[in-house]
């Protein structure tokens, strides 16, 4: 696997991938320490989580450094993403006991009935490159703690992240096979799930790769959870404080270069406040600093690869071409590397790329829109269903309108996020499942029924 700099484009290394035959000692060792690693006490296993948050907080420098390299991540944003796998790793230490609570349940006199969470064994975890160590963490600090094993397979193009997330693990005490990366490509995938020795898949990424993942695993009957795309919906209504609205908008499809899956992607803007909210978003993007992502001052860098970045001005054109006007961007920053202008398109019609299709980078398609029904109608417009942000100054009617949004997490006020506190996934087109708080960390577990007579 070569690691490509997107800030220059430069081959930085080359790291070798494993064979099928590395992947079936990988398989055999994780078999091996499930068996003594589910009987672990699970204060052990949160006292060993705690460990590993220590040595996140301790690296993170080394850790951003390579993030920032491997996928171009502003370095600032980089540090901020390590502090924040430390965070999940504390709050399951802290919380998992409760988390895993036998649930009682009503029985006959004289009998005494309860669920139990008991660990699967091997996990799969398909993760991508955009937040390549806390996509990896919500997976492996619930699922590791609860008592499973687990195997991650990186997106190709960070094998320096997924090593040195197995070397966290190892650091902190964690016995060898609880957790192992896989540096396999894509076409492996497969066979890794059919395994008899493997019990389940988490997948966050792309719509087509989370079919093929549910079809090879529905196929052998194995549970999955899947995160996938989204085209998230930022909703300005007319009683909205619009320059808050507009400067949290604006990072809500910037940051991490508008790499993200939750990242505001179509601004729906009630007529009252359109044009006041369009000048402000636009002086906010303009404000930003696109540059070196080692450089502290940077708020974008690159964008991941090559081919991603000439994907996403395709989309572009495609809709300008279609109609929708540039009100600035619109074209890849002429410097050395994979920088693209961050855009703003107005008047976008239905149908083209910016408005039915994801878009994987700092674009945002804005949209007018005559009163709260038509908001609420355009916002559900679309085969996803991840997240959505709804901008008003009555509470209330904010939370009114989130109920008829259809997606996995509504925010008002506030952008769309994930939180190791609460319940994180999507429906539709976005996935199924869930991530994070007892949600998450009960999804991979056999939800045994007791009865005591």
């Amino acid at each position: 696997m070569d690691v490509v700099n997107p800030s220059t484009g430069e081959r930085i290394e080359s790291y070798e991938t494993h064979t099928k035959d590395d992947i079936d000692g990988s398989l055999d060792q994780a078999t091996t320490a499930f068996e003594e690693w589910r009987n672990r006490p699970l204060r052990e296993r949160e006292e060993l989580l705690e460990s590993a948050a220590e040595v996140l907080r301790e690296n993170k420098q080394e850790y951003a450094e390579t993030m920032t390299r491997e996928m171009g991540k502003p370095i600032t944003q980089a540090v901020s993403e390590v502090e924040k796998c430390a965070w999940v790793c504390n709050h399951y230490a802290k919380s998992a006991s409760e988390y895993l609570q036998p649930e009682g349940h009503s029985s006959p006199s004289g009998s005494s009935v309860k669920t139990v969470y008991e660990p699967l064994g091997p996990v799969l975890a398909v993760m991508p490159w955009n937040f390549p160590f806390w996509q990896v963490f919500r997976f492996a600090a619930p699922y590791l703690t609860v008592g499973n094993v687990g195997l991650l397979k990186h997106a190709s193009n960070v094998p320096g992240c997924a090593k040195a997330i197995e070397d966290v693990f190892n650091e902190a005490g964690y016995p060898d096979g609880v957790f192992q990366s896989l540096l396999v490509p894509s076409d492996l995938v497969d066979d890794i799930i059919a395994d008899d020795r493997l019990r389940a898949v988490t997948l966050t990424g792309s719509g087509p790769a989370g079919r093929a993942v549910a079809s090879t695993a529905g196929e052998h009957l194995k549970k999955t959870v899947l995160e996938l795309g989204g085209s998230d919906p930022f909703v300005v209504l007319d009683d909205a404080d619009v320059a808050e609205a507009a400067e949290m908008g604006a990072w809500a499809r910037n940051q991490n270069g508008g790499q993200s899956c939750i990242a505001a992607k179509r601004f729906i803007i009630h007529t009252d406040v359109y044009d006041t909210f369009v000048d402000e978003l636009v002086s906010e993007i303009k404000s930003y600093t696109v540059g070196d992502p080692m450089d502290e001052d940077t708020d974008i860098g690159p964008q991941a690869r090559q081919d991603l970045m000439e994907e996403l001005h395709e989309q572009v054109q495609q809709s300008v071409d279609a109609g929708a006007e540039i009100a600035t961007g619109g074209e890849p920053l002429d410097r050395e590397g994979t920088y693209y202008l961050p855009t703003v398109l107005t008047d976008v019609p239905e149908g083209c790329p910016a408005d039915a299709e994801e878009t994987f980078g700092p674009v945002a398609a804005v949209y007018e829109v005559a009163d709260e029904e038509r908001a609420i109608a355009k916002a559900n417009d679309t085969d996803f269903g991840l997240g959505a942000s709804i901008w008003t100054e009555d509470r209330d009617r904010g939370e009114r309108v989130g109920r008829e949004i259809n997606a996995g997490c509504v925010y008002v006020n506030q952008l769309v996020k994930s939180d190791p506190r609460v319940p994180f996934g999507g429906i539709k087109e976005s996935g199924y499942g869930r991530e994070l708080s007892g949600d998450g960390i009960r999804e991979f577990v056999n939800r045994k029924t007791i009865w005591v007579e």
